[in-house]
């Protein structure tokens, strides 16, 4: 008797699931029903054969709700590494993460194989104090083997009240694993901020894509101009190790440099409504000076959207390394009770039709990833890992969380005020920096070449 009640559960909870994923913005538009698929029925008797088996014969007994939260999640989390089902307790900690309500480290990471890495550490937080980079491979988080868990688990266990620490066993190439303790914070990122690096050559480093940060490049672009007193020769765009943003962020701030009709990038995905272009709009900020974009391996989704429209346009050189492939868009549905999906829905690709996706944005300059320091300064840094190196990743596919800590957004008031407290000594200080980073000094050089070659 028990065994046809969960047989009959199992039948109510397909038919449930039916009506429950075939809302208008998925199923109706590709008119598809699972029940036309004689492969799903194949598929669900299988499934109902394991759940038979489980229930009665696993060592422990497991309620169905668990089983079957456990099966959808492994549908979802099966499709690739940004899809993923999240659980009423989830939907709420999305929720307080956008309020700012909670502390974290201020990384994003991605699965590699069995463990969780570093996509990026975010500017100015403790993940980036501490000195995680890109590419580093997290094996524990306290006593917590990371083979043990999946990404969600991951993130839960490295969130927690700001001021409580830490510690993360750290795998980096060419060296033993090491242990960082990190203190958590409020996570909170100044989205952009910008510099005089010489006459006439503006240095604008964006760490990631936030609601104001195109208002404040715009401003931060204004500053520039009006400290050069005069229009800018030249700009740096530095987006390395950004791990992307809101999307409509990279397109204004494409559309600030960009000065001729067409499109800033676009979507395909199955559906129409996954189906978008984003256009151009005239007016550049810059007036056609010449720009130099930096990334690496941890430039990511909205960077590698300004990137490729900013080199499909012939707008800016692009330096550095291959970016890291994330070109895929999630859309997040509500389910019934509370629960949620976030399901990849579409590809971005360029302006010219190139798939972001696991392929990335290839610099017109490649640069070796050195410094300018000695190696008893500085070590230099081996970025491994692609999005096409994540586990279950989207393919290109061409004609194309990662998991981050959500951070509180600074309003654009809040972030040109801790622009205006850093004073002029401090500017040169960070300019003498920048100018020993390598990736730095070879954009400058090139700016100032081409500067030269159109005097000429």
């Amino acid at each position: 008797m028990n065994h046809l009640k969960s047989i009959s559960k199992i039948l109510c909870f397909a038919l449930s699931s039916l009506l429950l994923f075939s809302s208008p913005s998925i199923a109706d538009e590709d008119n598809y029903s699972p029940l036309d698929s004689p492969s799903f029925f194949e598929g669900l008797n299988t499934f109902t054969a394991v759940f038979s088996q489980i229930k009665q014969m696993y060592v422990d007994e497991i309620d169905d709700e668990t089983l079957f939260n456990n099966a959808i999640r492994g549908l979802i989390e099966g499709l690739d590494p940004h899809s993923s089902y999240l659980e009423p307790v989830d939907q709420s900690k999305v929720s307080e993460s956008t309020m700012g309500k909670f502390g974290g480290l201020g990384i994003v990471i991605g699965t590699k194989g069995d463990y969780i890495e570093v996509v990026s550490p975010i500017d100015d937080t403790p993940a980036y104090r501490a000195g995680l980079k890109a590419g580093d491979i997290i094996l524990q988080i306290g006593d917590q083997n990371v083979s043990q868990i999946n990404l969600e688990e991951g993130v839960k266990l490295m969130r927690g009240a700001p001021g409580t620490t830490i510690k993360l066993t750290i795998g980096r190439p060419d060296i033993a694993p090491f242990v960082v303790e990190i203190t958590r914070e409020i996570i909170t990122v100044t989205s952009a901020k910008g510099l005089l690096l010489e006459d006439g050559i503006g240095y604008l480093r964006i760490a990631q894509f936030q609601r104001p940060t195109a208002e404040v490049v715009e401003k931060i672009i204004g500053d520039l101009v009006e400290k050069n007193e005069s229009d800018l020769d030249s700009l740096i765009i530095d987006l390395r190790n950004n791990p992307g943003g809101l999307l409509d962020s990279s397109i204004d701030i494409s559309n600030l440099f960009i000065d001729e009709p067409g499109i800033v990038v676009y979507t395909e995905g199955r559906t129409p409504s996954s189906n978008m272009s984003f256009p151009t709009k005239p007016g550049d900020i810059l007036n056609g000076a010449p720009i130099v974009v930096l990334m690496n391996v941890g430039s990511a989704s909205a960077s590698e959207i300004v990137a490729g429209a900013l080199q499909d346009h012939k707008r800016a050189i692009i330096m550095g390394e291959e970016s890291f492939g994330k070109g895929s868009v999630q859309s997040m549905m509500g389910l019934q009770d509370g629960y949620g999906l976030k399901l990849t829905t579409a590809r971005y690709f360029t302006p010219s039709g190139r798939s972001i996706q696991a392929k990335g944005i290839s610099p017109d300059i490649a640069l070796d990833n050195i410094s300018l320091k000695s190696e008893d300064e500085e070590e230099s840094i081996d970025f491994s890992s692609q999005e096409k190196d994540l586990k279950n990743s989207l393919s290109a596919q061409d004609e194309e969380e990662t998991t981050s800590e959500d951070p509180t957004e600074l309003t654009p008031e809040e972030i040109l005020k801790s622009q205006d407290e850093i004073t002029d000594a401090r500017d040169q200080e960070y300019v003498d920096l920048l100018m020993e980073d390598y990736y730095v000094h070879e954009a400058v050089n090139v700016l100032k070449a081409l500067k030269i070659y159109k005097k000429n």
